[in-house]
Parts: structure tokens; sequence; C-alpha cells
């Protein structure tokens, strides 16, 4: 809305302009022509008032182009006050129509020149032994010379204004394309989440299953024994619903036939995996520096968070390894004041190497934003000076970490 209102003032600055210039013209040459014998003072008070009409008829000149045009040239066979509207008008429909219009009524405007250098000859001329044919021409040709570049002027604006009609059209689909497919990639991760969990569901069911079976076929179960067992049986029931509700919370639409089936399911990593992860690593060949500072009890912390912590820190080596191979990658786990998990990977950025990186997809941090945002944290990626003054890419996480 503001931008169409200042292009709204400054087509209007535009326009009142163009008729003030026009108008100072008109009146510029009236009074050159005041005072020639060729010219009676009826006459020139008619083309007087043409000049005037052919200025105002510029104000619509953005609306009917080719029309004022035309009317332009009628009253330019009378009268040759109206050189600035002439000018004016055949620069606007240079930019507002086809180069076909625009060089028709070129040629128009040339030749409605003629008429009025015949019937009022210039003296100089008569002089110089220019007949009637030698006097058209001469106008036909001295009116090309001087429309000829307004009108090629305004052919290079409408150029121009297409081309970066043409820019913006393909920057917003361009940017159209990119926020579908990172709301592909976010249904596609919110999926997977949803894979994990029910995996992880599933596992805690089958805990609850075992051990009601126990109580069946065990009715010889001491007192402690039994409230064991219940023990465990209602805290797997818990943590089934707390599942439950979080796949509920993140499901949206999709097929569902590409869960596993409960038969093959495992438990899912979490933040005590995160150490066989960096050993994985360098056991691959990678070179890999843990700093733990997590307590050594981290039961209370959520089998969501600590799975997306496991995919941060997987997410960040494999870059590491992707666009800085053979460098370290340095992996802090930590608990903030604040009662978060805080994860922080970073890799050295842009670096030399004589091994080759390899491509990225450049969706996993799409991905791994949608699955921190779906686990209640925040993250944040980008280059940052690191040790040593050297820039480094940083990929951290925060998660909550309730008390």
């Amino acid at each position: 809305m503001r931008s169409a209102a200042r292009s709204r003032r400054r087509d209007l600055v535009v326009d009142v302009t163009c008729v003030t210039l026009s108008l100072l013209l008109v009146l510029l040459l009236f009074a050159d022509s005041w005072g020639d014998p060729r010219f009676s003072e009826p006459y020139l008070g008619a083309a007087l008032a043409l000049g005037v009409a052919g200025s105002l008829l510029l104000a619509r000149r953005r609306q009917r182009p080719v029309l004022v045009s035309v009317l332009v040239l009628v009253a330019g066979l009378f009268t040759e006050l109206v050189a600035g509207a002439v000018l004016v008008s055949l620069f606007t429909v240079a930019v507002r129509r086809s180069w076909r219009v625009a060089a028709a009524l070129t040629v128009a405007h040339a030749v409605g020149s003629i008429p009025f250098a015949v019937v009022h000859p210039d003296p100089d001329l008569v002089e110089a032994g220019y007949t009637d044919v030698g006097l058209a021409v001469f106008s036909a040709v001295l009116s090309l010379v001087v429309i000829t570049p307004f009108v090629a002027w305004g052919m290079v604006v409408r150029a121009r204004r297409e081309l970066v009609d043409s820019l913006r059209e393909r920057a917003e689909r361009a940017e159209a394309e990119a926020a579908l497919r990172a709301d592909q990639i976010r249904g596609r991760e919110r999926e997977h989440i949803a894979r994990e969990m029910h995996d992880a569901l599933a596992h805690r069911i089958t805990l609850v299953s075992l051990h009601a079976g126990a109580l069946e076929i065990r009715p010889d179960m001491g007192s402690a024994e039994v409230a064991e067992v219940a023990g465990t049986i209602r805290s797997s029931a818990h943590q089934a619903l707390e599942d439950l509700r979080e796949i509920l919370g993140v499901l949206r639409s999709g097929p569902a036939a590409d869960v596993p089936s409960a038969g093959a399911t495992r438990p899912q990593p979490g933040v005590a995996d995160i150490a066989e992860l960096v050993g994985e690593s360098r056991a691959a060949g990678a070179l890999v520096a843990l700093d733990n500072r997590l307590p050594a009890a981290t039961g209370s912390l959520p089998a969501s968070v600590g799975r997306t912590a496991y995919r941060v820190v997987q997410e960040g080596l494999t870059n590491a390894r992707k666009h800085a191979p053979g460098h370290r990658a340095r992996v802090l786990l930590d608990r903030t004041g604040e009662g978060e998990l805080h994860v922080r990977i970073a890799n050295p950025l842009a670096v030399a190497s004589a091994e080759p990186a390899l491509p990225g997809s450049r969706s996993g941090l799409v991905g791994l934003s949608e699955r921190v945002s779906l686990a209640g944290g925040r993250i944040d990626y980008g280059a940052r000076r690191g040790e040593g003054g050297m820039i480094d890419f940083c990929l951290e996480a925060w998660l909550p970490w309730p008390t």
C-alpha cells in the first residue's frame, strides 16, 4: 500500500512537470511568432488555444497514450506550438505500447509536419530556393531527427521495465518454490519424527505387556515384587501416554503405510547415545572432540528432547564431514543456567582441503529446525568467530529440560 501511494505521487509529479514544461514551450514559441508577418492575430490566438489544449491533454497520456498522440498530431497540422506535447506523447506511446505502434505514430507525426511547413514556409528556406517538395522533405526529415531520440528513449525505458518485471516475477516464483520445498521438508520431518515416536511408543507398550504377563504367570510373587512390577508398568504406561500425546501434536496428515510394525521396533537414541555416535565418527576417520558437561543423571530429560539432541549432533557431524573434511569438529553438551539443554557443534568454515567436499541437499537444517521447534526449543546456525580468530560454522540448539 505504501509503495503504491509513493508510485502514484511520483507519477503525479512527473505529469505536472510534463504539462508545465509543454505550456512553457507553447508560450516561448507564441512569443517568438508574435509579429511574424506569416501569421495573423486570429491565427495566433487559435494556435495558442491548440497549444494549450495539447499540453493539457498530456494529463491523460498514461490512460490513453495513442489517442492523446493522435489528437496532438491533428493540432500539429495547423501549428507548431504543440511541439512539446508531440515529444511527450510519443515518448509515452513508446513506453506503453509496442514498437510497431510507436514507429507508426513517429512516421505519422513526421508527415503531419508537412502541411504547416508548406502553408507557412520559413522565409530563409524560400530564399534558399526550396520548392514545396523540398520544404516537405526538409520538414519531415527534421521532424524525424528531433522525434527519434525521444521515441528511442521511451523504448529503452519500456525494455527496462519489462526486464525488471520479469526478474521480479522470477524472484517471486523462486521464493514461492523455495517456500513450498521448505514446507515439504518440514512435512517429511514431521512424519519422520512421528515414526520415531511410534517406535518408542511400541517399545514402552511392549514393556507394559511383558511385565503384565509376568504378573499373570507368576501368581506366587511376593508383595515387594508385585509392587516393583506394578511401578514399572505405571512408569511405562505414563511414558507411553506422553509419547502418544507428542505423536498427536506432531503428526498432521500423511500416509501411514511406512510406519514400522510393532514387532520390529526398538528404542530411539538419546543423549546417552551421543558418545557412541562420536565414537562411530572417529572410527570412520573424522576428527571429533566431545565436551560433555552434563550431569551424570539425566533421567528428567524427556525422551523427545534426547532424540532431538541426538539428531542435532548427527546433523552437525554430517555437515562437518561434508564441508570441512580433515578438520576437527567440536561437540559441546551442557545445561544452561536457565535450565536448558545446550547442544553446539562447530567446525572450520570454507577451509581448503585436498579431499573434495561432498555436495549437500541444503534441506537438513530446514528439517532440523522443524524438529527442534516441535520439541519446544530454538536453533541457530551460521558463521561465527571461533578459537584463534578462525571463522567456524556453528550449529547450536537449546532444548527444554524440565525440572
